[in-house]
């Protein structure tokens, strides 16, 4: 799905569930290449000359890269009934579970005081596996995360990823090849996510 297609579709899919016309929902897709960045992204962090189009996007989070390959989640979600909670913890421990039962081990990781976030999902190893970046207005979530399942990791090497410059993001098909064992399909892993987020 073209990324700004799903931006559109997005404010609809929040509006029908801030007025009760749906109940909360997760979105999986995937988009065409395209590097999309928070507010505070430095501009120092973007890629210059890429043809990968840039998109500016208001969700936490900095730059980031979506891709053929990359499972997109975009959970819209009310939390006005539910008291308080870390939504991103949830995405991430929902993740977190749904590669352990893939086979690949991983981790959220705390970000110390007054260091660049470490929002995500890391392997033991401390490489980045999939990002972050949500919003949250009238009590509803949007935007999401992206799994790197299998894309072309080259783009990632043009910008900084999530304002960590010595960030080394990986796939699980990398991993895959590193432990010399089966990758998992692009519908196993999805289901994965699917089961994990919506037990939590």
């Amino acid at each position: 799905m073209p990324y700004q297609q799903a931006i559109d579709d997005m404010t609809q899919w929040v509006l029908q569930r801030r007025a009760g016309e749906v109940g909360d929902r997760l979105f999986l897709l995937e988009h065409p290449p395209v590097i999309t960045y928070g507010r505070t992204t430095p501009l120092a962090d973007l890629p210059v000359g890429d043809d990968i189009p840039l998109v500016p996007v208001d969700r936490g989070g900095l730059a980031t890269y979506h891709g053929p390959g990359q499972l997109i989640g975009y959970p819209v979600v009310s939390l006005r009934d539910r008291g308080p909670v870390d939504i991103v913890r949830w995405v991430e421990n929902g993740l977190v579970a749904a590669l352990a039962a893939l086979g690949f081990p991983a981790q959220r990781r705390d970000t110390p005081p007054g260091a660049p976030s470490l929002v995500g999902v890391w392997t033991p190893d401390n490489r980045k596996v999939a990002s972050i970046g949500l919003r949250i207005r009238g009590g509803v979530t949007s935007h999401g995360f992206a799994l790197n399942v299998d894309p072309d990791m080259r783009p990632f090497r043009d910008f900084t990823a999530c304002g960590l410059p010595d960030v080394d993001m990986v796939s699980l098909a990398e991993l895959a090849a590193e432990q010399a064992r089966p990758m998992p399909t692009a519908a196993d892993v999805r289901d994965a996510v699917a089961e994990a987020l919506s037990e939590l």
